[in-house]
């Protein structure tokens, strides 16, 4: 289940998706988020499937690798299924014991929410996936670069918001490495109710915290040996500039917006779905 998460990972590839800049994937996946919460119809999802599968394609990026990062929120997932679906009113198709019962619109609704929430992990994994730490720093600073005005410490936001997303598959790791440790003297994380394997996990806590730390110590010294004050007065290696591919991919982000958006205000209108 660890080795499972594949968000704040790096997949190496020669692909058009990788050689975007930094910002358009950004800005790419924000708005393909807001997308999934503007339409509430099958054709709405069915559209937002083909461009989503269209850019994996592109990205070279494989599918199962993916899809295998689904797995870490399999809990949450079932749960967020679950809820919907035996306590949204409406035409009741079964009842429940207690106060649960399914209800057509239920059954709608947790379908949605469970594509919703497939859909944006599988985006927010390939912007990861695709984008290496520093070109993450640089297109965050860059995109927040009008809230320096108003005193907004951008790039110190944005470095920080670039190693807290690199850090979680250095600590996903660690975790696991601590779990075989312990495992090989005697500990079981695997049988029990969930009470009990959730204490069981307590123990890898703290060694887990004292790496978190020391880790982040290193990171630390490493950065001041290097003489790194924050963003004022710095340069880059490799400028950000937009290219022709780039302004391609706004203008077929906004195309597949607006074709959502079309096809939502027609799907209510003559669609029963």
């Amino acid at each position: 289940m660890i080795r499972d998460i594949t968000i704040g990972q790096y997949y190496p590839a020669d692909s058009v998706i990788h050689k975007l800049d930094p910002r358009v994937k950004l800005a790419g996946t924000l708005l393909f988020i807001i997308s999934l919460f503007l339409f509430s119809s099958f054709t709405g999802y069915i559209i937002a499937a083909i461009f989503l599968f269209s850019i994996i394609f592109l990205s070279k990026v494989p599918v199962k690798f993916i899809l295998r990062g689904l797995k870490s929120i399999f809990v949450l997932l079932f749960l967020t299924v679950f809820f919907n679906l035996v306590l949204t009113p409406g035409k009741v198709v079964l009842e429940l014991p207690g106060p649960f019962q399914i209800t057509m619109e239920g059954i709608r609704l947790s379908t949605f929410m469970a594509i919703r929430l497939v859909f944006l992990i599988m985006g927010s994994s390939v912007m990861t996936l695709t984008t290496t730490p520093n070109q993450l720093t640089d297109g965050l600073e860059k995109g927040l670069a009008p809230l320096k005005k108003l005193g907004v410490p951008v790039h110190e936001i944005s470095m920080m918001m670039s190693i807290a997303l690199r850090f979680i598959p250095i600590l996903l790791e660690e975790t696991d490495k601590i779990m075989k440790a312990q495992e090989a003297r005697g500990a079981d994380f695997k049988s029990g109710n969930i009470i009990q394997r959730a204490k069981s996990m307590i123990p890898i806590l703290v060694p887990l915290f004292v790496s978190a730390f020391r880790r982040a110590n290193d990171l630390a010294l490493a950065m001041e040996a290097r003489c790194y004050n924050g963003g004022e007065g710095r340069t880059k290696m490799k400028p950000l500039k937009y290219t022709c591919r780039d302004r391609v991919a706004y203008l077929i982000t906004i195309i597949y917006l607006m074709i959502l958006i079309g096809v939502n205000i027609l799907a209510k209108k003559y669609l029963p779905f």
